[in-house]
């Protein structure tokens, strides 16, 4: 039997020719430099230079043009720490509410004005760049610390995201008006006689949310009967609702976010915040956009928000960490189809 050398020997030289260019094409470009270069073979390196070979890209790169809905005062907190970490790579934020977002980055896709390099949103805008394939799969030393419901999977063991940041909702109450007698360890005690009457609930997406989370945990049955408590329904955003709840206005809430409960106590308001049987999960992921410009720069950013220094200044903003396990089960909305 002949050997593959001396069957190779045999053959003619322009199919020896055509042999060797398609094994050449088979191989990704970077494994015959040692590095990669595109987007998407950085995106997927795990050498241990990994981190190097990012901001030696990025230093080359400039800067980052980072797209997020985190507000002012918490975007500029953490772009500022990525600056000083990584000198020489300067971060050019851009931030908006979420559909806004959505849709402007659609609209530039569109209109091939690639402007974005990172990404930093809440589920349903990344969902929507997933779908319309805006999203770069990627890799990162980081995501082995994350489970596997912070993480949205793409091809080849790679993600479309991971979260970033979490946010929760839960019931908030004014520390001067209600005991601890009065006070509901789950859904069953919002029913307490205590709170009929002095209950607010906002009328935005939280809300509808939580109200999606009692019915999901006690049935429809439940809702009903948390009626008769003469819950009001105020039509504002949660954060603001916090206020009413601070001032006294009202007692307590099961609309309320966790962050925005911590802030108002931090400054002085007589609050605090419990967590209920299922804790409705607000999510932000870190991703890249797949038509960067900037890849070097996008990657080393998405890993700084998932490392344990990136996750460290997003808690002192009194976000919540996917890492971590804070003791009540969380539910996303949207991983599990239903409008909540």
């Amino acid at each position: 039997m002949l050997s593959i050398e001396s069957r190779i020997g045999s053959a003619p030289k322009p199919l020896i020719a055509a042999f060797f260019f398609l094994f050449l094409i088979s191989v990704p470009a970077w494994s015959q430099t040692g590095k990669p270069s595109s987007a998407a073979e950085l995106a997927a390196y795990t050498g241990a230079d990994r981190e190097r070979l990012l901001l030696d890209g990025a230093k080359r790169e400039g800067k980052v043009v980072w797209y997020t809905t985190l507000a002012a005062e918490q975007n500029k907190q953490l772009a500022a720490a990525f600056e000083a970490k990584y000198p020489g790579v300067r971060v050019e934020t851009f931030r908006t509410g979420s559909s806004a977002l959505t849709q402007r980055l659609l609209t530039e896709a569109q209109a091939r004005r690639h402007i974005a390099d990172a990404i930093e949103t809440t589920l349903p805008g990344l969902l929507t760049f997933r779908d319309n394939k805006l999203l770069l799969p990627y890799t990162s030393p980081h995501l082995a610390a994350f489970p596997e419901d912070a993480k949205e999977k793409g091809p080849r063991n790679l993600v479309y995201w991971t979260h970033a940041r979490e946010s929760y909702i839960g019931f908030a109450y004014n520390k001067n008006f209600l005991s601890a007698a009065d006070l509901p360890k789950n859904f069953d005690g919002l029913l307490k006689p205590a709170l009929r009457d002095n209950m607010g609930l906002s009328g935005d997406d939280t809300g509808a949310r939580i109200i999606g989370a009692m019915v999901k945990t006690k049935g429809e049955g439940f809702v009903k009967r948390l009626k008769e408590q003469n819950i009001r329904m105020h039509m504002m955003a949660g954060s603001a609702l916090t206020q009413l709840v601070a001032a006294g206005e009202i007692f307590a809430s099961p609309s309320q976010f966790y962050s925005a409960t911590n802030v108002a106590a931090k400054r002085g308001a007589p609050v605090a915040w419990i967590p209920m049987d299922l804790v409705v999960t607000n999510a932000g992921g870190a991703a890249v956009y797949t038509n960067t410009q900037r890849p070097h720069s996008a990657l080393l950013f998405a890993d700084f928000l998932l490392s344990s220094e990136g996750q460290k200044l997003l808690e002192d903003l009194y976000f919540g960490s996917a890492k971590k396990d804070y003791g009540f089960n969380r539910w996303y909305p949207e991983k599990s189809g239903t409008l909540a």
